[in-house]
C-alpha cells in the first residue's frame, strides 16, 4: 500500500459492495434483466411445502408485470409467467386447456408463504396450489388459490444465463 493510498483511505468510509445476487438471493429493489428489457423486482414471495422452498419475484417495467419463478429442487429450475384470466375453481382439475393447448396436472399441494415488498401483505397466508405442462413441458400453467380466488398464470422455463441481476442494495 502507497503512501498514498494510505493517506487518503483514512479521510473515506468505505461501504461493503452489495453482495453478488443468484437466482436464490434476489431482492426487492434489484434490477433483473431478461430478454434485454430492465426489471425492478417489487415483490417477492417465499413459498414453503413442508422442507421444501420455492420463491416467486414479481418484476415490474413500465406498466407490465412478469413472475420470475426459482426453486433448486435435484437441479435448479426457472421459470417466466405471466398471470392469465382462466375460469378454474377449486378442487383443481386434471387438466386444463388455454389458448387451444392442453395442460396436464403435475402437483398440487399447500404452502406457507411469506411476502415481501409490493407481495407483503400475503405475509403468513397459506395458498393452495397446482401446477401444470403441456405434452412436451416446454409451457406451464400455475394455479394459486388465495381463499376462494383462483389466480392462473401460464410460464415457460428459461435459464440462468438468460438473467442478469444488479442488486439494488447490500
Amino acid at each position: 500500500m502507497g503512501l498514498f493510498s494510505k493517506i487518503f483511505s483514512k479521510n473515506k468510509q468505505s461501504e461493503p459492495a452489495p453482495k453478488e445476487r443468484t437466482v436464490l438471493s434476489i431482492k426487492v429493489g434489484d434490477i433483473v434483466t431478461y430478454d434485454l428489457v430492465d426489471y425492478e423486482v417489487v415483490g417477492k414471495i417465499t413459498y414453503r411445502d413442508g422442507n421444501f422452498e420455492w420463491y416467486g419475484y414479481q418484476l415490474l417495467e413500465g406498466n407490465d408485470t412478469i413472475w420470475l419463478s426459482a426453486e433448486m429442487d435435484d437441479e435448479l429450475e426457472l421459470g417466466m409467467y405471466k398471470k392469465v384470466q382462466l375460469p378454474v375453481s377449486k378442487p383443481f382439475p386434471k387438466e386444463l386447456t388455454y389458448e387451444n393447448k392442453t395442460y396436464y396436472f403435475n402437483e398440487s399441494g399447500t404452502a406457507r408463504v411469506i411476502g415481501e415488498g409490493r407481495s407483503a401483505n400475503l405475509q403468513g397466508s397459506q395458498v393452495e396450489y397446482a401446477d401444470y405442462a403441456d405434452a412436451d413441458e416446454a409451457n406451464f400453467i400455475s394455479l394459486e388459490a388465495w381463499g376462494t380466488e383462483v389466480e392462473a398464470s401460464v410460464g415457460y422455463p428459461i435459464e440462468a444465463y438468460e438473467l442478469k441481476i444488479m442488486a439494488g442494495s447490500r
